[in-house]
Parts: structure tokens; C-alpha cells; sequence
């Protein structure tokens, strides 16, 4: 019999947009967190397989809901949470809505409107931040800025896949009111390049994304734990330099990802920006999204656009 495994696609935390469980966790927590996203890692690739029949994705992930409930020989990534969930104390409604978010990949491909697709990400984004919060003990107070930041990373992963997304499993995030408004059709994205209308669409949902990360710009101080605060406050960087790319660049005609190079220094940027907030450092910092730009320009993110 097939297993979720078998739908594998490879990939591992270090092919993420953001860390997963870096080494500015505290030692103690990163195994638990690694066990949730192994599970969550299988669970993604088995939606997105891009040859197995939906009718196989849903029986993989009811096995992986049975294991995760403890039933012993469902599936091994569901039976191994199931007993880190046990050892710790911690609730398995996080990775139940996941396993609804990727249900929902297997079964629909179209979202209405900006409401859907939120309502999307509190299933599929959301339950992971709140279980690392979990994890670490801290107040459910800060559910809403999670919720902001990691709507906010679902989005700027699903504008950087639009192309692939819809070439591989005709899955397009991009609402279809959007769409509508600008006159244009899901084919719009089969192109090599994206069209003015497109880059307009891809435009307005980064600049919603951007209003996301707005929401979540002070979540990283609010938490207790300084490792985990300051690596929320990398996140968050990375996050406001990648929704900027996505304002300026063509995500049809290129990678919108950061080298290496520019990752690590954004991400010591995020963290020094962090700290000092925390320790009252006097800070320069904007409190608009486009004052983070990468290149130091400053403005909101229409003068963004029109820099480009």
C-alpha cells in the first residue's frame, strides 16, 4: 500500500522561505517543532503530488489524521506528533486544521475573493505559529499577530508559486473577483511573462499582504522568549523585503526568493531591529511596510511600484 512518504517531494526546512526551527530556538523546543513540520512537510507534499489521484491524497491524510489521534500504524509522521503532542501537553487542533487546509488543496482550486482565501489561511498558516507559541508557553493574547504574520507568509509563498501553481495543479490563489475586475482569466497566468492586468493583481494582493505585516510588526517584542522573539523578528524581515520584491518584480518571469547572502543579512537586520526594541535601543525603523525596502528607499508601497 502507498504511503504518505511515498508522495514525498524532498524537500526539507532548509528549502523554506523562512526558518524553521533555527538554532535561535532554544534546544529543548526544536524537537517538537520539527516533529509538527515533518508532519505538516508530508501533508503538503501529499496535496500538491502533482500525478496522484485526489482520491488517494484524501485516504493519505485520513491516515495521517489517525495516527496523529494515535492509531498505531496509520502513519508513521502522525503517530511520531501524536506522541510529542502526549509528552508535551499540547492541543492536536493545530494540526487537524492543517490537515482541513490540505484537504481543501485537494479539493478546490479556486477562491472567491480576499475573505476566502484569509479564511484559507487561518487553516493552513495560522495553527502553525500557534503551536510554536504553544510549544513555548506563551499567551494566546498573541494569536492575532501570529495570525497576521503567517497569513502574510502564506501569501507572499502563494504569489511567488501563482505560475507553478497553476501550470502543475491548476490550483490559483489569486481571487477570482480580482481577476474579474481587471478582465482577465485564470490563463493569464500560462504566460511566460505577466501581463500589465496580472502585475496590477500580484500588485494589490502584496499590498494587502503588506497591510498583514503592518498588523504583525510589533508580535515579535511581545514575546517572552527572547530566541523565539528574536526569530519572529527574522521572519518579519524577510517577510517586509519579499512583499516589497513582489510589488517590483515579475514573479511569471522570475525567482522572487533572496540569495543566500541577502537572506542572512536581512535576517541580522531583523534581529538587531528586534533586540533594540526590546532593550530601548533608539531606533530609525518606518512604520510603513516600503520603509524596510531592501535598497533603503523609503515611501509607501505605490511609490514602491513606480520605482521599479
Amino acid at each position: 500500500m502507498t504511503q504518505a512518504a511515498d508522495l514525498a517531494s524532498g524537500k526539507g526546512s532548509g528549502d523554506e522561505n523562512f526558518p524553521v526551527a533555527s538554532h535561535l530556538v532554544s534546544a529543548r523546543h526544536r524537537p517538537a517543532i520539527l516533529a509538527f513540520y515533518r508532519f505538516a512537510r508530508i501533508a503538503d507534499d501529499v496535496a500538491d503530488h502533482p500525478t496522484a489521484a485526489p482520491a488517494e491524497k484524501l485516504e493519505q491524510l485520513a491516515r495521517m489524521e489517525r495516527g496523529l489521534r494515535g492509531e498505531a500504524g496509520a502513519n508513521p509522521e502522525g503517530e511520531a506528533l501524536h506522541r510529542v503532542l502526549r509528552e508535551r501537553g499540547l492541543d492536536e487542533q493545530h494540526p487537524l486544521d492543517l490537515l482541513e487546509a490540505f484537504r481543501r488543496d485537494v479539493t478546490r482550486l479556486r477562491y472567491a475573493d480576499w475573505a476566502e482565501l484569509m479564511d484559507y489561511c487561518r487553516y493552513s498558516a495560522s495553527p502553525v505559529g500557534r503551536f510554536v507559541l504553544d510549544v513555548h508557553g506563551e499567551s494566546r493574547a498573541l494569536w492575532p499577530r501570529n495570525d497576521a504574520l503567517c497569513s502574510a507568509l502564506q501569501m507572499i509563498n502563494h504569489l511567488q508559486d501563482c505560475a507553478k501553481d497553476r501550470r502543475n495543479l491548476d490550483r490559483v490563489y489569486l481571487p477570482r473577483d480580482l481577476l474579474e475586475r481587471t478582465g482577465i482569466g485564470v490563463e493569464a497566468l500560462d504566460a511566460p511573462a505577466a501581463s500589465p492586468a496580472l502585475r496590477g493583481v500580484i500588485a494589490t494582493l502584496a499590498e494587502k499582504t503588506a497591510g498583514l505585516l503592518d498588523a504583525s510588526r510589533a508580535f515579535s517584542t511581545q514575546i517572552q522568549d527572547l530566541r523565539l522573539s528574536v526569530e519572529v523578528g527574522v521572519i518579519q524581515k524577510l517577510a517586509e523585503s519579499l512583499t516589497i520584491r513582489l510589488l517590483r518584480r515579475d514573479p511569471l518571469a522570475e525567482r522572487v526568493h533572496h540569495r543566500r547572502a541577502e537572506a542572512l543579512g536581512l535576517a541580522l537586520l531583523g534581529a538587531a531591529g528586534t533586540l533594540g526594541t526590546r532593550w530601548g535601543w533608539p531606533s530609525r525603523r518606518g512604520t510603513r511596510l516600503a520603509m524596510a525596502s531592501p535598497d533603503g528607499a523609503g515611501g509607501t508601497e505605490k511609490e514602491a511600484r513606480r520605482r521599479e
